[in-house]
């Protein structure tokens, strides 16, 4: 048809998987899925982690990662891509079809400017002169709401905010006019308040440029704000697609109905002891000694067994209180108290025992794993460090921690990159917990994963903060996951804890402005959230 864009038929992938020890194994990554786009028009691709959202949005590009094989068609503009040769796939990637990857960060050249690599593609397929491209891109800077567009692409891409550098993705994009954009998870990694400036961003350049596009996430609260129609997948397969208001408001499939009802979790904040786990008294830290505070006089505490949220914006100082505590940066004024005992500032003069007892969950699981030890051995670690435990005995005890995490035997002897996004984060929480800690740090362990695996992690780390009266530090800018686990609340913004106290006290108004921002920012799966929100956002 005229107005179809990309019409993908029957798409099947497949990958040969090679199991240490097994002969190779043929898996199926997608299972014969179909679907059309018109022009103009933004189709939602979401799911859980593993269930091909990305494989499948890489398709109309003629991408497949590392050793898959694309059977079926995929048909853009009329012609069926997978047919193609290199050459002219070559010429469909960043001229008819571009990317915007999920992070901005990791996609820049940190040794070339932004306007650089913002037209870079454009004049790799000579579609414009530089001059044309650079008041193109400086156009797109402004739509797009960066600060200064005509000085903006002067800048390198550790001079601006997360925000800014995923917009300018945006830009780079959009420059040379495509047909199809397709966007992988594009907000999943900014917080809150400033998810709202890039979500508005990129659907005002959408509609304004009228390109069509597959915009993949897991969070279908997000996808309802920019989407027309939405695809839900699972383990490859298509589950439903309709209208982004039938999706939303009457889903079908019970898969679906789960998504929709995701954030079931009910708990009831415990009262703290009289004696906190730990203090944390009137804290300044900075990162250079000259230098000026990021942290001002922070006081705070968590009592054994319960779970205190530190919640912010990017830049906060969170992850900073968190590397305080660790000992990683020590204060330049204020006490540190754990187990009623002052805790010294720095990690060389901790004592082993208080080493075991204040453990942290980092947000990459990706990164915080060797990528060549298998389970056994990342769980392992600790066990052999603090407990003395090697052989069979160490081996008995990371099956029983297995076990806790809800993933079992049969993945002792993986590798993290036969893990998915889930279960990496899973044995993350299992190496915590193999040196029986007090306290568990836990740096935005959600922020990366879909809905519906978030809230199984949720809810694994409140069964064992039961079993075991561990206390969290739970650090987020997630409002949902604080209201479902949190005891008490603290609130930072540049550097200052703004609000503070009980959970239901923090949630309750009268707000101070910086606090109903944030609540307001929270995506609300509903269409028409997102103009609502923006009046308040920039009120």
């Amino acid at each position: 048809m005229a107005d179809t864009l990309l019409d993908i038929r029957h798409l099947t992938i497949d990958a040969t998987a090679y199991p240490p020890g097994e002969a190779p194994q043929e898996i199926t990554i997608v299972d014969d899925v179909s679907f059309t786009l018109e022009r103009g028009k933004v189709l939602g691709l979401i799911g859980e982690s593993g269930a091909g959202k990305s494989t499948i949005g890489l398709s109309p590009a003629g991408y497949g990662r590392g050793g898959i094989r694309l059977s079926g068609e995929v048909w853009v503009n009329g012609r069926d891509i997978l047919k193609d040769t290199p050459k002219a796939l070559r010429k469909l990637r960043g001229k008819t079809v571009c990317y915007v990857a999920q992070s901005a960060a990791a996609a820049f050249n940190p040794a070339q400017t932004l306007m650089e690599q913002v037209i870079e593609t454009t004049l790799l397929h000579g579609l414009a002169t530089r001059q044309e491209a650079e008041a193109r891109a400086v156009e797109l800077f402004g739509q797009l709401g960066l600060p200064d567009p005509e000085h903006f692409g002067s800048r390198y891409p550790h001079q601006v905010s997360g925000g800014q550098l995923q917009r300018a993705m945006t830009a780079m994009a959009l420059c040379p006019k495509p047909d199809l954009i397709i966007f992988d998870e594009p907000t999943t990694a900014l917080d809150v308040t400033t998810q709202i400036d890039v979500l508005a961003a990129i659907k005002r350049a959408i509609h304004t440029t009228g390109v069509g596009a597959l915009y993949i996430t897991h969070d279908l609260a997000v996808v309802a704000q920019v989407a027309d129609d939405i695809l839900v997948l699972r383990q490859g397969e298509k589950v439903e697609m309709g209208s982004t208001a039938q999706i939303i408001e009457s889903p079908q499939e019970a898969y679906t109905q789960a998504l929709v009802a995701v954030r079931s979790i009910a708990h009831t904040p415990k009262p703290p002891s009289p004696t906190p786990l730990l203090a944390v008294e009137d804290v300044s830290a900075a990162y250079h000694q000259s230098g000026h505070n990021v942290l001002e006089t922070i006081s705070l505490s968590v009592s054994a067994g319960q779970t205190l949220a530190i919640v912010g914006e990017s830049g906060s100082g969170k992850s900073t209180l968190a590397r305080v505590i660790t000992g990683l940066l020590p204060p330049n004024r204020g006490q540190l108290h754990f187990a009623e005992t002052p805790l010294p500032h720095t990690l060389a003069e901790r004592s082993k025992e208080t080493l075991r007892e204040l453990q942290m969950i980092y947000q990459m699981a990706d990164v915080a794993m060797n990528p060549r030890h298998t389970v056994e051995t990342i769980i392992g670690r600790p066990l052999t460090f603090y407990f003395g435990l090697k052989g069979k005995a160490r081996r008995e005890r990371v099956i029983e921690l297995l076990d806790a995490i809800e993933l079992g035997e049969a993945f002792i002897d993986r590798y993290p990159a036969e893990l998915s996004g889930g279960q990496k984060q899973r044995v993350c929480i299992a190496r915590a917990l193999a040196a029986k800690p007090k306290l568990i740090i836990c740096d935005e362990v959600t922020s990366a994963l879909d809905p519906l695996v978030a809230d199984g992690i949720l809810k694994l780390l409140l069964r064992l903060q039961a079993q075991e009266n561990v206390a969290y530090l739970f650090i987020t800018h997630d409002l949902a996951t604080v209201k479902a686990i949190a005891d008490s609340i603290a609130v930072m913004h540049q550097g200052q804890v703004v609000r503070y106290g009980k959970r239901d006290t923090v949630l309750s108004p009268p707000f101070d402005a910086y606090t109903q921002k944030l609540l307001a920012s929270v995506p609300q799966m509903k269409q028409g959230w997102l103009e609502e929100a923006l009046t308040t956002h920039h009120d």
